[in-house]
């Protein structure tokens, strides 16, 4: 049974008071009993329904609105290229109809889940963008005992009844290391991003599929928090080996910038000595010296069609909106060379 918003009649059944009673209770006013303000305001608070919210949540009329909340350190997310193409593209998406965008940096999913609900509840948002996908996602079954038209930004397969827009991040990572043991490397290290997200556990499959099947010795995987800082120790981490890698995969620019820095600090050149690929493609990646071979998506059209999915939806409930986006494809750029015959 869907759950919708609850209402001021919903409070006054419950409660077993007039509508008129509840409106009295939840704005101060003289008119009623202690005793009857305190039952109301309780099952108020039993139903989550707050007494700050608009007069339209009475009514449940549409916000204009569409959420999008990031679990993420905002020191990270303040220097990462994808997430400002990203919500470029779903802002272009939603300012042609006219809907703004809400956003909220949060430290974690449960923070996330009590942001989903309240928004909901004082019907803030008329639905919501969910991104950074995990494994068995404690916020999906939320979202669908709320009722909430969402989307999910990336993850193929089933999410529940929500539906989603992607790109295959397994294929893509597949390219990546056909093309690096194609120019000869056969030590291949990964410096990645938080295990627990979904993405992250389909280009680790990646890998270690590849690897199989191309009989390279195992790719090590070094996980991170996406940062530049923790990119950076990664790098050197790997370096450090005795083997070391002879070319490192990087799941985003900015720790594959980092980890070019730390190649040079270690007086080990790029591309003769070691090769990178960074999962992403920004401006970063073309600016810096050497330029990055990267995977090229088109990261401001996955924000648009994100959008509109979701405004789809919220039109009309019943619609299909998921998508599958092309597979983004590797550009080679000055980053990778084959290996020296001594590394190999």
């Amino acid at each position: 049974m869907a759950k919708s918003r609850p209402t001021i009649d919903d409070i006054a059944s419950k409660a077993g008071v007039s509508r008129g009673a509840v409106s009295f209770a939840l704005n101060g006013r003289p008119g009623v009993s202690e005793a009857t303000r305190a039952r109301i305001i309780e099952v108020a608070r039993q139903l989550d329904w707050s007494p700050n919210s608009a007069a339209r949540a009475l009514s449940g009329a549409k916000t204009d609105v569409i959420g999008l909340v990031i679990a993420r350190p905002a020191k990270t997310l303040s220097v990462e290229p994808f997430f400002s193409m990203l919500i470029s593209g779903i802002q272009a998406g939603l300012s042609a109809a006219k809907v703004a965008l809400q956003m909220q940096i949060v430290e974690d999913s449960a923070a996330e889940i009590a942001t989903y609900r309240r928004w909901w509840n004082e019907n803030r948002v008329d639905g919501v963008i969910l991104i950074d996908l995990m494994e068995s996602d404690p916020r999906i079954p939320v979202l669908e005992e709320l009722s909430m038209p969402a989307v999910v930004a990336g993850g193929p397969g089933e999410h529940g009844h929500l539906a989603s827009v992607w790109a295959d991040d397994r294929a893509a990572m597949v390219s990546v290391v056909d093309y690096l043991a194609a120019i000869g490397h056969r030590r291949i290290g990964h410096i990645s991003g938080l295990p627990g997200f979904q993405h992250t556990q389909q280009r680790l499959g990646a890998l270690a599929d590849s690897a199989q099947r191309l009989g390279l010795p195992a790719i090590e995987s070094v996980p991170t928090d996406f940062s530049d800082s923790a990119g950076a120790a990664a790098t050197r981490h790997l370096l450090s080996r005795q083997e070391r890698p002879t070319a490192i995969i990087y799941d985003n620019d900015v720790m594959a910038l980092a980890g070019l820095g730390i190649a040079t600090e270690m007086n080990i050149s790029v591309p003769r000595e070691l090769s990178i690929v960074s999962f992403d493609d920004s401006a970063l990646t073309k600016l810096t010296n050497p330029a990055i071979t990267s995977l090229t998506g088109d990261t401001f059209n996955f924000g648009h069609q994100v959008s509109k999915a979701l405004l789809r939806i919220i039109a009309d409930p019943t619609a299909t909106a998921s998508l599958q986006l092309p597979t983004p494809v590797l550009s080679v750029r000055a980053s990778t060379a084959p290996p020296l015959p001594a590394a190999v």
